[in-house]
């Protein structure tokens, strides 16, 4: 199975099949911001207490030179959304190892909360280009207005305003990530943020 790969990266996964220990490297090394920026987004306070981003990201890394043999035969994903889904799972394992946690399946995506700092970072986005409530928020306050206004969306349409507003991932990886079209990404993505602007108070015309 072939995925899109934007040029660069399929010609580094080319040659990474082939042995290329220089491309391998890279492979694991160009998205370590991206990740590291996910990971920081996506960890829980709680478990941020007792474990660092940075350390993660390591070990996400380490786990894709392991698997990238396997990863390569058939590329199921495009290399980013594989490589963040090694992420996520080691998050997901590490939250139920250090912090206490109901028995919901905490194994889906939607199921780890965003980090309080993340949630503001989403908030500023928001009032960015946007007159209204969230400008005249004070900080705590915009912070627990947008997480609770993202409680209010669907488990789908929260997850696609995370990726590309959190994560700022393209609708390709988005798309990949939650197993849905490019174009559904699309007019989920600009229907979700309606929506959240709405829970807001915003009054919004569009994404």
């Amino acid at each position: 199975m072939t995925t899109f790969q934007d040029p660069e990266t399929g010609e580094l996964l080319d040659r990474a099949e082939l042995g290329d220990a220089a491309a391998i490297e890279e492979l694991l090394t160009q998205h370590r911001a991206r990740l590291r920026r996910m990971v920081h987004a996506r960890m829980d306070d709680r478990l941020a207490t007792c474990m660092d981003a940075s350390d993660v990201v390591q070990e996400t890394l380490m786990m894709a030179a392991q698997n990238l043999p396997e990863y390569l035969k058939t590329r199921p994903l495009p290399f980013y959304p594989w490589l963040r889904q090694i992420a996520w799972n080691r998050l997901v394992a590490l939250r139920r190892r250090y912090v206490e946690v109901s028995k919901r399946d905490v194994t889906r995506e939607q199921s780890l909360e965003l980090s309080g700092e993340s949630a503001m970072r989403l908030a500023d986005q928001l009032a960015a280009s946007e007159t209204g409530v969230v400008k005249r928020l004070v900080r705590k306050e915009a912070r627990d207005r947008v997480q609770s206004a993202l409680q209010a969306l669907g488990e789908l349409d929260r997850e696609i305003v995370l990726l590309r507003h959190i994560e700022a991932m393209s609708y390709v990886e988005v798309a990949a990530t939650i197993k849905i079209s490019e174009t559904a990404a699309k007019q989920r993505h600009v229907r979700a943020l309606q929506r959240l602007r709405r829970e807001l108070g915003e009054e919004s015309s569009g994404a």
